[in-house]
C-alpha cells in the first residue's frame, strides 16, 4: 500500500511598493517599515536608493524621503493593504477623508503587482498617479527600469522619460 501525501504550494506574488516620510525622524520611519514589512509581509527581495524631494500636490516645509522595495509575499493585494494600513496607523499616520495631500510619517503604497490590473473602490493596482510622478518613477527605474507598466504598455524608463513631472529627485545620502 502507498501513502501519497499531498503537498499544497504556497504561491508567492512580488510587489513593488512605494514608501515616503516627510515628518519626524523620516529615515527611521523608512527603516522600520522595512522591518516590518519584511516580518508580517513577506520578503524583501530588492530596495532602491533613498531620495529626498518635493511634497507632490501639496505645500509642506519638511521634504519628503521616498524609495521603492520589491517585496515577495504570499499575501493577495487586498491582505497586504490590510497589513500596510495596520502599520501605517501604528507608527502614527492619520487618515481624513477628504482632506487631500498632507504631511504623513509613513506613505506605503501597492504601486505594480506584476502585470495584474485591479480597479476596486479602496485598491488600484497599478497605483494610478505612477506616471505622474518622478518621486515614484526614479526610485521603480532603479531597481525595475523595464517592467511594464501593464496599463500603459510602456517601460518604466519609458514613462520616466515622458513624465512632465519636474519636481526635484535628490539621492539622500544615508542609506536605509
Amino acid at each position: 500500500m502507498s501513502v501519497s501525501s499531498s503537498i499544497s504550494e504556497q504561491v508567492e506574488s512580488v510587489f513593488l511598493l512605494g514608501l515616503g516620510s516627510n515628518m519626524g525622524d523620516r529615515l527611521s520611519y523608512l527603516s522600520y517599515a522595512l522591518k516590518e514589512l519584511d516580518t508580517e509581509a513577506g520578503r524583501v527581495t530588492a530596495k532602491s536608493s533613498v531620495w529626498e524631494t518635493e511634497p507632490w500636490g501639496f505645500e509642506a516645509e519638511e521634504q519628503f524621503l521616498n524609495m521603492v522595495i520589491e517585496i515577495t509575499s504570499p499575501l493577495d493585494a487586498d491582505a497586504l493593504l490590510g497589513v500596510i494600513k495596520s502599520m501605517e496607523t501604528r507608527l502614527g499616520r492619520t487618515r481624513i477623508k477628504g482632506s487631500g495631500y498632507r504631511s504623513r510619517v509613513i506613505d506605503i503604497d501597492i504601486l505594480l503587482w506584476g502585470d495584474r490590473i485591479i480597479s476596486g473602490p479602496g485598491l488600484q493596482i497599478p497605483h494610478p498617479r505612477i506616471a505622474e510622478r518622478r518621486f515614484v518613477l526614479v526610485p521603480l527605474c532603479e531597481i525595475a527600469p523595464y517592467n511594464i507598466h501593464p496599463v500603459s504598455g510602456r517601460s518604466l524608463i519609458e514613462l520616466l522619460g515622458e513624465c512632465d513631472d519636474r519636481s526635484e529627485v535628490r539621492l539622500y545620502t544615508q542609506p536605509v
